[in-house]
């Protein structure tokens, strides 16, 4: 029964999610922001949503390890799976943005910044707020840049049909969806970790994080389909920038979190090479299927430890 009301609680957490990601992109377009932008922040954040519902509500119920491990595990699902499944369903990647240049390592170094703050074994609130403000400093910097994009390539995005009376009780049903979904997702998952004596750490890094990374997957694949290249990586990016920053600083303001950094280091470790790939891959433009492939390989011997510690 645990089992059912999980799916069914991560369904309306993905759906709630979709709801608010629809909306956001809508006024978006309505004020002329440009693609990455759309990306690497409204979606980014948006997609982010289950992540941080599920952290916040097991943070505030006391259960830390599901917390962390789901931004850690959606973190690497997001590039060695999400960015691993565009480069390879996708005929051709030139993207006209310099993600080395600009972006990759925004997701870098929020990464690096948790691995110090691990190092003493909790994420305080002082740690939250250097999180949140780190995230504020990636905001601006995409606010500044979006002043150097030329009037032409604003132009060029469509608008479509727009209405506030439509687009606000959506947002507003996305939110509770998002909500309701959360919580009961992580007290059902943690009534299965206990059912089947798996620690909740797992229950986290892989039940959770697949579920939770499964917006950034849909809206990444449909991006890559449309051609819109620019906005799937964007959103990747974005999304492991908002998961490290606002996930786990909302849910270590919500509630100190303690970790057990030695015993969960490959995991850490994984998250760290994945996104060392990231940077390697945008600094050498290798938008291709070796790369996707290279990816996956990562993603199999991530799986491969988690399921050996079962």
């Amino acid at each position: 029964m645990n089992f059912v009301i999980f799916v069914i609680a991560m369904g309306v957490l993905i759906w709630g999610a979709e709801m608010l990601i629809s909306q956001s992109e809508r006024i978006a377009l309505k004020f002329k922001i440009p693609e990455f932008i759309i990306g690497a922040t409204l979606i980014a954040l948006g997609t982010s949503l289950p992540e941080m519902a599920a952290s916040i509500a097991a943070s505030y119920n006391d259960k830390p390890d599901i917390a962390i491990a789901n931004v850690i595990g959606s973190n690497i699902l997001n590039i060695t799976l999400v960015l691993a499944t565009v480069f390879i369903i996708s005929k051709k990647i030139n993207p006209s943005r310099d993600f080395f240049a600009k972006d990759s390592t925004w997701a870098l170094v929020p990464v690096l910044v948790f691995v110090l703050m691990i190092i003493d074994g909790m994420i305080s609130r002082f740690d939250a707020a250097l999180l949140l403000l780190l995230m504020g400093a990636y905001l601006l910097f995409l606010l500044q840049d979006a002043k150097n994009i030329p009037e032409e390539d604003l132009e060029d995005l469509e608008e479509g049909t727009f209405t506030w009376s439509k687009v606000i009780p959506i947002l507003f049903a996305g939110i509770i969806l998002v909500i309701v979904g959360a919580h009961f997702t992580v007290e059902s998952a943690s009534e299965i970790a206990r059912d089947f004596g798996i620690s909740e750490w797992i229950i986290g890094i892989i039940m959770i994080s697949i579920g939770t990374s499964l917006p950034e997957l849909v809206v990444s694949i449909s991006a890559a389909m449309r051609g819109k290249v620019d906005m799937a990586i964007g959103n990747i990016i974005g999304s492991n920038m908002a998961n490290t920053t606002v996930v786990l600083g909302a849910a270590a303001l919500i509630n100190p979190m303690a970790i057990n950094a030695p015993a969960y280091l490959f995991d850490i470790a994984t998250m760290v090479v994945a996104t060392l790939l990231l940077v390697f891959i945008t600094a050498n433009k290798l938008y291709n299927k070796s790369a996707g492939i290279s990816l996956i390989i990562v993603l199999g011997l991530f799986l491969n430890n988690t399921l050996q510690s079962i």
